[in-house]
């Protein structure tokens, strides 16, 4: 994933409302939001690594993983789509994988990782040093910096998401993914400087990426209830923003799954 916007605790009847981007290499292969046949997981596949940028569980567990923007640092290390996966499919609650992690986190490609089960939820980076912290209640955001970077598209999404919780917003999730379709670019002044040049920097500025070879692949919205039952809907696109289906599929409900 490269932008998310999440409440935490900080809705009536959801204690997680999760929206998110991924953006990556339209040549990549990856399978599209399902219930995987070898493993307890919901979620998108990454067809070249093995693992998921985000995905979730019948018993309430969620994971999403991000990169970190930094061209000077080299991409070395073990798959992060393997954190997803290993803690979606492993027995260890957040806090305990939180402290188990820390000790590994170095091995890994650099990574930004939030995971939430039934109690709590922990954001985990390894970037500039492996560090781990509890998800307070409220509307968090993460990019491709570390926790709550101030970039304007993650500020936008979170005040989106915020809105639309203050408007009593209940399972009509078509306002958020109209967030994530957003491409607004953020003025010069407020683009951070990443290393990869201005320009760059404009193009990835807006939370909807429109691109040939690179862009926007999967729109993602997560709402897992107070209660344990909830959904995961994905939205996907192809090269230049091509639409190219949607999944919805219920957590904590096998048999319900959608298609567009």
């Amino acid at each position: 994933m490269c932008l998310i916007a999440f409440a935490w605790h900080a809705h009536p009847r959801w204690r997680l409302l999760l929206a998110g981007n991924r953006d990556e290499f339209h040549a990549r292969p990856s399978a599209p939001l399902a219930r995987w046949s070898d493993m307890p997981i919901i979620g998108g596949r990454d067809l070249e690594a093995g693992g998921t940028w985000l995905g979730a569980t019948d018993a309430g567990r969620c994971c999403v993983v991000t990169n970190v923007r930094d061209p000077r640092d080299p991409q070395l290390g073990a798959s992060r789509g393997l954190l997803a996966t290993d803690y979606l499919a492993g027995t260890l609650d957040a806090a305990s994988h939180a402290q188990a992690l820390l000790a590994a986190a170095a091995d890994y490609r650099p990574f930004n990782l939030l995971t939430f089960d039934a109690r709590a939820g922990f954001y985990l980076g390894n970037r500039p040093a492996p560090s781990a912290q509890a998800v307070t209640p409220g509307v968090h955001g993460l990019s491709n910096a570390d926790f709550n970077t101030p970039w304007p598209k993650t500020r936008e999404l979170m005040q989106r998401l915020q809105g639309w919780i203050d408007r009593g917003g209940d399972d009509d999730f078509t306002p958020l993914f109209d967030a994530l379709a957003d491409e607004h670019v953020a003025p010069d002044a407020q683009l951070p400087d990443t290393g990869i040049g201005l320009e760059r920097e404009r193009w990835l500025s807006s939370a909807f990426i429109r691109g040939e070879h690179y862009g926007t692949r999967a729109s993602t919205v997560v709402a897992l209830g107070h209660d344990g039952h909830g959904a995961i809907m994905e939205r996907r696109f192809g090269p230049n923003g091509r639409f190219d289906g949607e999944t919805m599929q219920r957590i904590g409900d096998p048999s319900a799954t959608t298609d567009a």
